[in-house]
């Protein structure tokens, strides 16, 4: 049987047998069992010492049993999951679940375990689930397979969870059963030795009842599959992820670029550029997941947000978050404040946010104007909680036809409970707090500049049978050379094995000069005193050179003479050859100081001109290319053009572990690449 058709019955089973099934309540064993009593399929508990548990028939194997299992929870001990394994294979059973921790967790021999586990999935066909995980369920099936208690408790909802961790699994469930939502799917990976995440977003794509997907990341095996499956599912199911791990940056050996591309940046932008909303907390992801999954804004480059909000402090909160996140918060058209106008005391606020004062009888009226402006994709509103003043179902339900309403209030929990529970069943979303509003609103924006981003058709030119890869690896002279090739200016730069042809070349060259040690040994020639600037006479050359030769080296001494560049704005540009993800590209400021700054962009390759874009727009100090103080603006379709050429240049010669541009200074007119640095794998 194919592995699909096996992943489905994994997760879908008519049928399902528990190895380790107990009658001791202090055994997962046991918790498995309990937690699977509304199960509407077959279930065969498997316990060779005993002839019942719970009140179902107990079998002494699987092959006892006498027909294939659709899915088999294994609840004992690593060491003898493989065993067990192999008896569900040959059973011909879909899949195994397996509670047990001991595996690649736990040390060598764990992993050892776990390799062969995985090999036998490989070999048969077999699917599987973990091992060390929480399980999943599956609440349209009421297949609860998990051992924690409680799980049997979940409703069905439009929310699917996918969860690395076992435990943030079963958080993530139960704090939606919180908030008054269900679950379609709710799923721990947990060492994700054969199903991992993008296996379940795939099927996910395909499921009815599943409107939103929140996803939670640690480490991530085959980068590019995951980011091909959310690429694929996000357009038609939101996609919500929490990626782990925001203090781990990666050390790389020699390359600026690898200090500032960490594998939490990799993760967070390739899930990004392929069309998912990143969030920092299960408390974000919970909501964004509830706000996504009630309506969606339509593929935008630049969604509207507007507000409309009984009390001018609250809005000024919910305001000023969207815009520091660079929402888009525009102003409502003539026509429709005109239509306000008419509506509310002369006072107010009515131009974006619309500040009624407080909630009056007028309330829908204006809801329903702001909900019809042109510039406005979608409508938030908050009031303090006043049934007297307001009926926040009647107005949104009237005025929430045609586009996306999020609902934010406070007020006593029990007197707002009826109203939030209310809406959900209108399918508006509603949060108590103005924090948790706009977040909602910054949602609906990132998610419809993603999925618009998405709908470019921007072909890029790939043709890696062209390129001679590199056996050696190149110094600053040939790694210029190397970008020539692909289109990105360099200096005149003239490589001299002596210093006799260092001042013919000095001689050649424009005025003033910067003289550079030339050797693959030295990875940062600043550092090391190998980068003289502002030579003009042939007396500075010979001091520079005297200071060059007294740089120790193993190797052969040569020097570069090139012509200092004009003063502009100074960026990084590199690339890293990520394990999981593939090749990197990152856009930084500040050239030398691009370290202490850390202000910069990543995104996978191969890039588009769209990625390029979009790469310079979040930069936080994009205004220094915009013409800063007077300052001509920088040329950004060189910036593009170079940005687009590195992701080539990288997908083109495999062999380049790193690449590291830096500086390159960028003019009105171009951009130049003043220094390179290429590592091999």
């Amino acid at each position: 049987m194919s592995r699909s058709y096996n992943l489905q019955r994994l997760f879908n089973p008519k049928s399902i047998a528990i190895v380790g099934a107990s009658a001791d309540q202090n055994k997962a064993g046991y918790q498995a069992v309990n937690s699977l009593r509304g199960f509407p399929g077959q279930l065969y508990p498997i316990n060779p010492k005993a002839g019942e548990i719970a009140g179902f028939k107990a079998y002494p194997s699987i092959a006892a049993v006498g027909c294939p299992v659709d899915l088999v929870i294994l609840a004992i001990p690593a060491a003898a999951c493989v065993g067990a394994a192999r008896e569900a294979a040959a059973a011909k059973c879909g899949g195994i679940f397996i509670i047990s921790g001991g595996f690649g967790e736990s040390g060598d021999e764990g992993l050892k375990l776990q390799e062969e586990l995985g090999a036998i999935c490989r070999e048969t066909g077999l699917r599987m689930l973990g091992p060390n995980t929480s399980g999943y369920m599956n609440t349209y099936a009421s297949t609860f397979a998990s051992f924690a208690p409680g799980v049997e408790a979940l409703k069905p909802g439009r929310i699917a969870v996918v969860a690395q961790s076992g435990g943030v699994n079963l958080t993530l469930a139960f704090m939606l059963h919180a908030a008054g939502h269900g679950v379609t799917l709710s799923a721990g990976l947990g060492n994700a030795v054969d199903i991992d995440a993008a296996d379940v977003l795939e099927m996910l794509a395909l499921d009815p009842n599943t409107r939103a997907i929140a996803l939670h990341l640690e480490g991530v095996r085959e980068g590019r599959k995951l980011y091909e499956a959310i690429r694929a599912v996000s357009p038609h199911k939101a996609v919500i992820a929490l990626p782990a791990g925001r203090a781990d940056v990666g050390a790389f050996a020699q390359s600026h670029t690898g200090n500032l591309i960490g594998s939490h940046a990799r993760k967070a932008a390739a899930l990004r550029q392929a069309g998912a909303v990143v969030v920092a907390s299960t408390d974000e992801l919970v909501d964004a997941a509830i706000t996504l999954a009630a309506r969606r804004i339509p593929p935008k480059a630049n969604p509207g947000i507007g507000l409309i909000t009984g009390q001018a402090g609250p809005g000024l909160l919910i305001i000023d978050d969207l815009k520091f996140h660079g929402v888009n918060v525009p102003e409502l058209g003539a026509a429709t404040v005109q239509e306000i106008q008419a509506l509310l005391p002369p006072l107010t606020f009515m131009k974006n946010p619309v500040d009624t004062g407080r909630p009056s009888p007028a309330f829908p009226q204006v809801l329903q104007a702001l909900a019809g402006d042109p510039a406005i994709d979608a409508v938030l509103m908050f009031t303090i909680h006043e049934p007297a003043a307001v009926d926040p179902v009647m107005a949104l339900g009237l005025a929430g036809k045609d586009k996306p309403m999020v609902f934010g209030t406070m007020g006593l929990t029990e007197s707002i409970a009826p109203t939030l529970a209310a809406l959900k069943g209108k399918g508006i979303a509603g949060f108590a707090s103005p924090e948790r509003l706009a977040l909602a609103g910054r949602v609906l924006a990132e998610d419809a500049i993603a999925q618009a981003r998405l709908q470019i058709e921007d072909t890029v030119q790939l043709d890696s049978s062209k390129a001679t890869p590199l056996t050696r690896t190149p110094n600053e002279f040939e790694a210029k050379a190397l970008l020539g090739r692909y289109g990105i200016v360099t200096p005149d730069s003239r490589a001299c094995a002596s210093h006799a042809e260092a001042h013919a070349a000095f001689t050649a060259v424009f005025k003033p000069v910067a003289a550079k040690i030339l050797s693959t040994e030295i990875a940062h020639k600043t550092e090391a005193g190998g980068v003289l600037l502002g030579l003009r006479s042939a007396q500075d050359l010979d001091a520079a050179l005297a200071k060059l030769d007294a740089i120790p080296l193993k190797g052969a001494r040569a020097y570069l003479i090139e012509p200092m560049a004009a003063p502009g704005v100074e960026l990084i540009v590199g690339a890293v050859r990520d394990e999981s993800f593939g090749p990197c590209v990152m856009l930084g400021l500040g050239g030398t100081a691009a370290e202490a700054l850390k202000d910069t962009a990543v995104r996978l390759a191969p890039l588009s001109a769209a990625d390029a874009e979009e790469m310079i727009a979040s930069l936080r100090g994009k205004a220094l290319l915009e013409g800063w103080r007077g300052a001509p603006a920088c040329d950004r379709r060189a910036i593009v053009k170079l940005l687009v050429a590195v992701a080539r240049l990288m997908h083109e010669h495999a062999e380049i572990a790193e690449l590291d541009i830096n500086p390159v200074r960028a003019y009105a007119d171009g951009v130049v690449a003043l220094d390179a640095l290429v590592v091999l794998a």
